[in-house]
């Protein structure tokens, strides 16, 4: 008997090697990842059909009213494709099933069926496709339906929310024994010529939607984010990546600074060092109602006991409640202090043109700063509730303290040619000088 040979990404090859009871990808747009475990779903039921097995093969989607909200078209089209795969199957126009009819594909939505899919019998296979919004009472249901010595359990989704029940159970902490990969459009070597013209236009054209639709990524960033295609840029040329402290240059820690109790402002800290035409940024921190020794407990803990604190100008202001400043304080806690004053008007929009700049000489810290890009890539613009659809400038929202913090960073950065020095630009209340003294950053 000659074997038949099942095109598929190289990259999905080690997913269905072997023994596994997971097995799934997850992705962006273009991948091949429906097609591909659609065919392999029609491939193990043709296996276990001359097995001599008897069952069936759900395909489940969080909600389907029709078979036309259900992966069908795909499996059909799949078995369509590989002519071994069509002269085993008796497809028609509302089943799908082995000629033997030892297999039955059934087709199911998860959100409104959880009773009739407990009632499933011989499940041999269980695959979830578009599993993203699938709940976690869901999963906690269907799963245990899967009981057939040998079964399996396979997850295709689009990544869209961190907090997801598909993320956590799937790939935060996986099962253990599962294959289950990102697959990328660029992993796809039947990724089709009009397909990219597509990618190519939203690359282009909408930058802040890009990295969530094509490559996979969360949807950490909304319409008219600012930084979108900074962060878009950064990714694609691994400037997102391991980056290294240098022993020999300064560590500088930027602030925004919120305050004490429930409802305060949160505290954003970015960590920075310039190291030649680069801003390498090495760590990010943000904390909500904590008082300032827990944010200074947690640079010392990450051996930034020795960074340059620079501060906004309300960092020269006394708190509320406890009649003291930021400045003051830290200065006490053995950190030289750095006051930026006050921008005047329009310092919002000069903190954002001056980043959207200097983005490209940033590097980030992949591991540890994933939280502080996560609000800079949700940093957008407020937009007035009415037809006129006016611009009212930086959204106050959870992410701007990290897109202040950002922002003072860069602005501190950033010395062109022709401007004030530093001596006049900057207020450094040096601890040697009594706090009176002007000096050059």
């Amino acid at each position: 008997m000659t074997a038949a040979q099942i095109l598929l990404p190289p990259k999905l090859v080690p997913v269905f090697t072997g023994e596994a009871m997971y097995r799934g990808a997850y992705g962006g747009r273009g991948s091949a990842k429906t097609r591909s475990f659609a065919k392999m779903a029609a491939v193990r039921a043709m296996m276990w059909a001359t097995e001599g097995r008897e069952g069936i093969i759900l395909c489940g989607r969080e909600f389907m009213n029709s078979l036309a909200d259900s992966s069908f078209a795909e499996v059909k089209a799949a078995i369509a494709s590989e002519p071994f795969l069509a002269a085993f199957f008796d497809v028609g126009e509302t089943y799908i099933r082995t000629k033997c009819r030892r297999i039955y594909f059934v087709f199911a939505g998860l959100r409104h069926n959880l009773d009739s899919i407990k009632s499933k019998a011989k499940i041999l296979l269980l695959w979830v496709d578009e599993a993203e919004p699938v709940s976690d009472n869901a999963w906690t249901v269907t799963i245990p339906t899967v009981r057939e010595e040998g079964a399996e359990i396979w997850v295709t989704w689009n990544p869209d929310r961190k907090k997801s029940a598909t993320h956590k159970r799937f790939r935060e902490n996986p099962p253990d024994g599962s294959k289950i990969i990102e697959l990328n459009w660029r992993d796809n070597p039947f990724f089709p010529k009009i397909l990219n013209t597509t990618r190519l236009d939203d690359q282009k054209n909408r930058p802040d939607q890009y990295d969530w639709v094509w490559n996979g990524g969360f949807r950490t960033v909304v319409e008219g984010a600012y930084y979108a295609k900074g962060l878009l840029e950064a990714k694609e040329q691994g400037r997102i990546t391991f980056v290294p402290r240098d022993p020999l240059m300064q560590t500088r820690a930027y602030f925004d600074i919120g305050g004490t109790g429930a409802r305060a402002d949160a505290v954003a800290i970015w960590i920075a060092q310039f190291v030649g035409q680069k801003i390498n940024v090495l760590d990010y921190y943000e904390a909500q109602g904590q008082p300032l020794s827990v944010h200074i407990d947690w640079m010392r803990s990450r051996g930034y006991g020795n960074a340059w604190v620079i501060l906004p100008h309300d960092g020269a202001h006394g708190d509320k409640v406890f009649a003291t400043s930021y400045e003051s304080a830290i200065r006490e806690a053995g950190f030289d202090v750095l006051v930026i004053p006050n921008q005047g008007a329009g310092a919002a929009s000069a903190r954002i043109e001056t980043g959207r700049r200097l983005f490209p000489r940033l590097f980030f810290n992949a591991d540890t700063t994933e939280p502080g890009r996560d609000a800079l890539g949700w940093y957008h613009e407020k937009k007035s509730n009415d037809e006129r659809n006016i611009g009212l400038g930086p959204n106050h929202d959870w992410s701007s303290h990290g897109a202040d913090g950002f922002g003072l960073m860069c602005i501190h950065y950033d010395q062109p040619a022709g401007a004030a020095s530093p001596r006049e630009r900057y207020r450094d209340r040096g601890r040697s000088s009594g706090g009176g003294s002007w000096q050059s950053v």
